[in-house]
């Protein structure tokens, strides 16, 4: 496989080499040059974490869609670092399915903890269900004593970038609110006719 030892790539392998705790798996996926047998990975029963999401980027990255499903749990995941990688890979696969699950996982109030990375993938996605899904979330993100200020920042910051009419009504409700108030101001700035 011709894949890019790009910042990500060599992120993800650095985070991983401790978690691999010296399996000789490990070099192996690092430096394995055929898809199917990183494909094999994301099947076989009683494969590691660690080594799912290296065959999960690897082939993401390849634009390999077998990768999609495994990727989309790792957006999904508790670990942030885990995201941020899915999300690069995710970006690369170029899978049509990737912009509504991003969106589902992204609009889930159950899961806003772990959404960051979704609304980001979002923005640099630019598909159609981007600013319905960011305009939905951020809009419940601004109810009294919502705690996850950080997930909002990111909508109100990807709405400013994609620059739709749309978002300007729940740009303006975000305006007072003291973390968002700056970002919504130059979202707004951003918009068609400002």
């Amino acid at each position: 496989m011709d894949d890019v030892m790009d910042e990500e790539f060599r992120s993800l392998v650095d985070r991983l080499e401790p978690e691999a705790a010296g399996s000789p798996q490990y070099a192996l996926l690092v430096g394995a040059e055929d898809p199917e047998q990183l494909a094999r990975v994301l099947v076989e029963p009683c494969r590691p974490l660690w080594a799912r999401e290296i065959a999960a980027f690897r082939l993401g990255c390849a634009g390999d869609r077998r990768a999609f499903e495994a990727l989309v749990l790792l957006l999904n995941h508790r670990d942030p670092e885990r995201c941020v990688s899915a999300a690069h890979a995710l970006a690369r696969l170029d899978d049509p399915r990737t912009p509504r699950a991003a969106a589902a996982l992204a609009t889930n109030a159950l899961r806003t903890a772990y959404a960051l990375h979704p609304v980001r993938l979002l923005t640099d996605l630019r598909a159609p269900e981007s600013v319905p899904a960011l305009v939905a979330t951020l809009q419940r993100l601004l109810a009294p004593g919502e705690p996850h200020w950080r997930v909002a920042l990111a909508c109100v910051e990807g709405l400013g970038r994609l620059a739709d009419e749309q978002a300007r009504p729940v740009l303006m409700a975000a305006l007072p609110h003291p973390r968002l108030g700056t970002a919504a101001a130059e979202a707004l700035s951003r918009l068609p006719g400002e």
